[in-house]
């Protein structure tokens, strides 16, 4: 982790964080959902600690992204949460949930624990800020091979009991998060058949 160095964005990083999306999300990814230079600005006016770009070595090489809400019971999109990715109508700093709407990596610097110290970044944010909790709609890219015999429920079962593998929740259960409910219909994502999982980790310092 010394290789590693995370700080909030601010609008001179845009090229930067560009770069890390280009690479992270490259064709046939579409160029228009890239964070925009708008984009950027709207996070770093609206909540500037919830902005952050890693380096490793110097470098940049992962980003993140997140608000803060509160959650109520039901299903979201991420849309619903992240104002179409401004924050701006949907960030409540008297939330108790601090919500990743966002998280990347260059494919050069994956397996060198950008993004576990991006998470690991996120879970003191929320102990800095006294929240409750961080949560994410989880990808659950792996699905699309199980659709036909598991039902959502099921296969967020199977994957938390370590018999099925999916390539981002389970790398979201080793970051110490719990699977809490699928989301239908979150984002439009075939692989996923549109469904995410609500993952979480709760603050063990917190007192309401």
């Amino acid at each position: 982790m010394s290789s590693i160095e995370i700080r909030p964005y601010t609008i001179d990083d845009f090229d930067d964080l560009l770069l890390i999306q280009q690479e992270a999300f490259p064709p046939p990814f579409p160029e228009e959902l890239w964070w925009s230079r708008a984009h950027i600005e709207a996070h770093t006016a609206t909540f500037p600690e919830g902005g952050m770009i890693a380096f490793y070595k110097g470098e940049p090489a992962g980003s993140a992204t997140s608000l803060i809400t509160t959650l109520h019971e039901g299903s979201h999109t991420w849309d619903e949460v992240a104002d179409d990715g401004y924050i701006r109508a949907t960030h409540d700093p008297h939330g108790d949930t601090l919500y990743g709407i966002d998280v990347c990596v260059r494919p050069d610097y994956r397996g060198r624990g950008v993004a576990s110290a991006l998470y690991e970044k996120r879970k003191q944010l929320v102990q800095k800020l006294g929240l409750a909790r961080y949560a994410a709609g989880c990808r659950i890219p792996g699905y699309h091979e199980w659709a036909d015999r598991l039902r959502p429920e099921q296969y967020m079962q199977e994957v938390a009991a370590g018999r099925i593998h999916d390539l981002v929740l389970s790398f979201m259960l080793r970051q110490g998060l719990t699977a809490v409910q699928p989301l239908a219909d979150y984002v439009e994502d075939d692989e996923s058949r549109n469904y995410a999982v609500l993952v979480e980790w709760r603050n063990p310092d917190y007192s309401s």
